[in-house]
């Protein structure tokens, strides 16, 4: 066998073997669960919430409450088909993969209004409301602008690691 041809296998072999790794990984993931995450977030309702990151906490609930109205009503704007169909259906296999994603947290959402800077209350009851919303949707969802279509497991499922993502940055008092 030449240098080539053993190069290609073993090349192969082991995009095979990264490749089941990740689906076997992404099918063992829990089903995210909404519910939780609604009791985890109205319990920091009346409490001090703070972050370190670049926006306030109203904006950041603000945004996240955009990204999940959005995928009922659609985003403002959307990457090209083939982005979607590449490096952003790429990304969302990688974060359902490892149950989590990372990206910057001071990213708008493209096209979206500005984020308001409201009362912090004001602004986690809008995500609250959102993320209710989202669970009890029965019609059909939008795709994400840079994932493209998803199903509502799916949309689940990027919505809470796009909210843990975020919580990265905050700290919630008494």
């Amino acid at each position: 066998m030449n240098r080539r041809a053993f190069l290609l296998r073993t090349g192969g072999g082991v995009l095979a073997a990264v490749a089941g790794g990740l689906w076997l990984r992404r099918t063992t993931i829990p089903t995210p669960d909404i519910q939780a995450m609604l009791a985890e977030l109205k319990g920091w309702r009346g409490r001090s919430v703070t972050t370190t990151g670049s926006w306030s906490p109203a904006q950041i609930f603000t945004h996240l409450a955009q990204s999940i109205e959005y995928s009922m009503t659609g985003y403002p704007e959307m990457k090209p088909a083939l982005f979607q169909k590449t490096a952003g259906s790429a990304a969302f296999f990688v974060f359902s993969s490892l149950g989590k994603m990372k990206h910057n947290l001071a990213d708008p959402i493209p096209g979206a209004p500005s984020l308001e800077t409201s009362d912090t209350g004001s602004a986690l009851d809008r995500l609250i409301t959102a993320l209710q919303s989202f669970h009890d949707f029965s019609g059909e969802l939008r795709p994400h602008f840079a994932y493209g279509a998803l199903s509502k497991a799916e949309y689940a499922a990027a919505h809470l690691m796009h909210i843990r993502d975020h919580q990265r940055e905050f700290t919630v008092g008494g």
